[in-house]
């Protein structure tokens, strides 16, 4: 009987969103709430009775939405993007999450709630919701208006933000304590883990779809990509870190293919689907009696959220050189919370860490503050006009001197082109060190397993833990390689910079080339020793390592330049993938 009852669910809840979204779609109210509110009227807490039955299933298929949710948040982000947001993004998104995480903490401690309610209500009000802005902004018809370009580039920035956060509640949640060495190694981890991902998916993802796509079957591509979806799901979820992330990441990888349109389109229905089961569970949580008992809470964080993210996000708009009607449009537009919360607020759920009311109140606000937002984006005009009216005209004179302050000292010409140049070399050698200390790190990881395969050949463990570090070296050769070249390419740009004639007189070339060479080399020595300390479980002794070296040595003898070849090829392959994806796009 369980199919039927399953299927009488499925029934239920689809008639009734169906229902209320049409109601919805003639009031000019998002889709999201009326999903909200169709699970709030079947569910278990609303008179006369519950229309549901098999709440389990129906929460496996609400996290099926939220990994169809983010691998379409996955799809529209793109490495370009992320680029081109510049400085707004990055401060206004920092600045918002810190103050954001503060206030919802206080507001906790203050109602008397446990550290860990206080902490995740921090996190639930620090990211705005992006499906909703969107749907507002499009409504509204001003998705192209530079301040709607700005809230973008923030949203991006704030969902790889709140992926970490939530990676960071999951090791606290487990640890119970909240210590900064911990911290560090989680960020660390976590930023490893995604740089590595897109990368080694840059090279081979699109090419897959690419392949598949030849066949112009649109089943054979989505059964495809949903396959890559579930799959990369699977292993990050053995990596012990959240589904959440795994859908996101395959999702950017994905976004950096040729075949992106037709990704979205297909995938389309399905999310849709899943995501309305996920907003309709989301209602059925919802109990009447807690809503009336936690009013007060309510109200407070609503009014927290809307004035906190106005204040943090039109603060770091116009600390990035905006002026004050832009910045403020970006604070007011960004002034809510959305499935993301959810996300955060069920992940303090299943991991037992939080208080049952905490979820229903964190809808409860994202309702609230949905309904405000297209009223907030339209009233932000008004507002400015009279706050520019309201505002001394000595302080109007500073505010709009630091902004020309701000645009006068931008590097222009040459400058700006050598500071390029060293971000763009910085990256590089920022990602083939990632690369190596992945490949380091998967050593010591599956070292055990490997020693087990090994043990039929060689039975002293020492030597064993040599053979696997030795590997895990040879396979770094063509990234340590690269990675030397440009720090040398930097040194030598730095030298240039640096040692002028006038001060070096007639030693400046040879200082130049001092120099040049030495900061490499420094560089490899600090990388090398970062290498043991990460790799300490397989280090092998100091003989076997001296040996070890030497057939390095060896090898970077007689392949430098094959090392480089390959090395090119898949910088090439890399850099092509990101152009096609670009030339796509415009």
């Amino acid at each position: 009987m369980h199919a039927i009852s399953f299927i009488q669910d499925l029934a239920v809840i689809m008639l009734v969103a169906g229902v209320v979204t049409i109601l919805f779609h003639r009031l000019k109210q998002p889709v999201v709430l009326g999903y909200i509110v169709a699970g709030f009227i079947i569910g278990p807490h609303t008179p006369p009775f519950g229309l549901i039955h098999d709440e389990d299933t129906i929460k496996t298929l609400a996290e099926l939405g939220v990994i169809f949710l983010m691998f379409c948040l996955g799809l529209e982000f793109s490495l370009g993007k992320l680029f081109k947001v510049g400085a707004t993004a990055f401060i206004a998104a920092f600045l918002e999450i810190v103050l954001m995480i503060w206030i919802g903490f206080e507001i906790g401690r203050w109602f008397g709630w446990s550290t860990m309610d206080s902490l995740f209500l921090g996190a639930i009000l620090a990211i705005s919701s992006t499906t909703i802005i969107v749907k507002a902004l499009n409504d509204l018809k001003m998705k192209n208006e530079r301040f709607a370009q700005l809230i973008f580039g923030v949203l991006i920035v704030e969902d790889i933000l709140g992926i970490g956060i939530i990676a960071l509640l999951s090791g606290i949640a487990v640890s119970g304590t909240v210590s900064s060495g911990e911290v560090f190694s989680t960020v660390g981890k976590l930023s490893l883990f995604m740089i590595v991902a897109l990368v080694v998916g840059i090279l081979l993802v699109p090419r897959l779809l690419a392949y598949v796509a030849k066949f112009e079957s649109n089943e054979m591509l989505l059964i495809t990509v949903l396959g890559l979806c579930f799959g990369f799901c699977l292993l990050v979820v053995k990596l012990e870190y959240s589904m959440v992330l795994g859908a996101f990441l395959i999702g950017a990888i994905m976004a950096e293919s040729r075949q992106l349109m037709k990704i979205e389109r297909l995938i389309e229905p399905v999310r849709d689907m899943f995501s309305a089961i996920f907003f309709v569970a989301i209602g059925l949580m919802l109990d009447p009696a807690v809503l009336v008992e936690y009013i007060w809470p309510i109200v407070v964080i609503t009014i927290a959220v809307v004035l906190g993210k106005m204040l943090s996000c039109g603060m770091g708009a116009f600390i990035a050189g905006n002026d004050g009607r832009t910045s403020l449009r970006v604070g007011m537009g960004l002034s809510q919370i959305g499935e993301f919360s959810f996300i955060i607020a069920a992940l303090g759920m299943t991991l037992q860490v939080t208080s049952d009311f905490l979820y229903p109140v964190a809808v409860a606000v994202s309702v609230i503050t949905t309904l405000l937002t297209p009223y907030l984006i339209r009233a932000a005009d008004p507002l400015s006009l009279t706050l520019a009216k309201v505002v001394p005209g000595r302080l109007a004179r500073v505010l709009s001197l630091y902004g020309e302050w701000l645009r006068s000292i931008q590097p222009q010409g040459e400058g700006a082109m050598l500071a390029s140049m060293i971000r763009r070399i910085l990256l590089q050698v920022g990602v083939n060190l990632a690369l190596v200390v992945a490949i380091f790190f998967s050593g010591g990881y599956f070292a055990a397993q490997i020693g087990s395969y090994l043990g039929e050949w060689i039975s002293d463990v020492g030597q064993q833990k040599a053979l696997i570090w030795g590997l895990a070296l040879l396979l770094s050769l063509p990234f340590l390689i690269a990675a030397y070249r440009k720090l040398k390419a930097l040194s030598m740009l730095l030298a240039e910079m640096g040692v002028k004639p006038e001060m070096a007189g007639r030693h400046t070339q040879r200082v130049r080339r001092v120099i040049a060479e030495v900061i490499p080399l420094i560089s490899l020595l600090v990388i090398f020793l970062l290498l043991a300390a990460l790799s300490a479980s397989i280090l092998p002794t100091s003989e076997l390592l001296l040996v070890i070296a030497v057939v390095a040595a060896g090898v970077v003898a007689l392949l430098w330049r094959w090392f480089i070849r390959v090395h090119t090829r898949m910088q090439i392959a890399l850099l092509e993938t990101l152009e096609n994806q670009k030339e796509h796009h415009h």
